[in-house]
Order: C-alpha cells, then sequence, then structure tokens
C-alpha cells in the first residue's frame, strides 16, 4: 500500500516505476489526501474530520497544494462532476495503480468511487491536474 494522491506523489520517484515495471499492482490509500481533494472548490472546507485530524497539517501543505486543489474543481466544474470522482479518475489513470482504498463513510463517498472508473479525463486535463506539483519531503 502506498500513500499517493494529487497532493502526495513521491512514490513516483522510484516506487511507481518499479511497480510497474515488475507488474506488481499499486493499492494507494488516502486517495483523496483525507477527504481535502472531495473538498476541492467547496465553500465549506472546514468538517469535523479537518478540525481534529492532525495528520492533515503533517501530511499536506495548504500553501503548496492550493493551486492543485484549485484545478481539480475548475475541472469539476467544467465536467459538471463532484471533485472526488475528478481526483478518483487522475488516480486511476496512473501507471501501477489497481485499487485505491476510499474510507467512504457516506453512502456518497462510494458513488463517487464507483462513478469516478467511469470518467475518462483527457490528456489535456490529466497534465493540467499533474502539472502544479512540487516535489516535498517524503511522509508516511
Amino acid at each position: 500500500m502506498h500513500h499517493y494522491n494529487l497532493l502526495y506523489r513521491e512514490e513516483e520517484r522510484e516506487m511507481l516505476p518499479l511497480c510497474a515495471d515488475q507488474g506488481v499492482g499499486v493499492i494507494p490509500w488516502s486517495p483523496l489526501a483525507r477527504g481535502t481533494l472531495a473538498r476541492a472548490g467547496s465553500t465549506s472546507a472546514a468538517t469535523a474530520r479537518s478540525g481534529s485530524d492532525g495528520r492533515i497539517d503533517y501530511l499536506y501543505d495548504p500553501d503548496n497544494d492550493r493551486l492543485i486543489l484549485e484545478r481539480v474543481a475548475e475541472v469539476a466544474r467544467d465536467r459538471e462532476l463532484p471533485a472526488a470522482q475528478v481526483a478518483l479518475a487522475w488516480l486511476l489513470r496512473q501507471p501501477a495503480v489497481t485499487a485505491p482504498i476510499v474510507g467512504a463513510t457516506k453512502d456518497r463517498h462510494v458513488d463517487d468511487a464507483v462513478a469516478a472508473v467511469s470518467v475518462e479525463l483527457s490528456e489535456k486535463e490529466l497534465a493540467f491536474l499533474a502539472e502544479p506539483y512540487r516535489p516535498r519531503e517524503v511522509r508516511f
């Protein structure tokens, strides 16, 4: 299992290429960055979890992640899709990724995860979402 999503992509350095080369499937955890990607573009970004989960601040950096979140929200608006579906659709197009672990606590979380399988992002959209990422310290 690997920590991998649009906000944390350090597995792309070595692990994902190795897994792809060896035919090993990857099961990413926190594919929605502890819900942060699902709330991209939301005016009410605060949740019970975001206020009580100290690991969010450890794993992610709102200042560095802001542009990525804005892009997820833009693609979601353009496609008329929930941000969660866009973020999961991006993840599902990455080499070696087979099945992300989605922590569903509501029916709509399951619905978004299932629907994301059918979302076909264009190469331009995939690049647009990925481009602002900057390498960071490895965190797990």
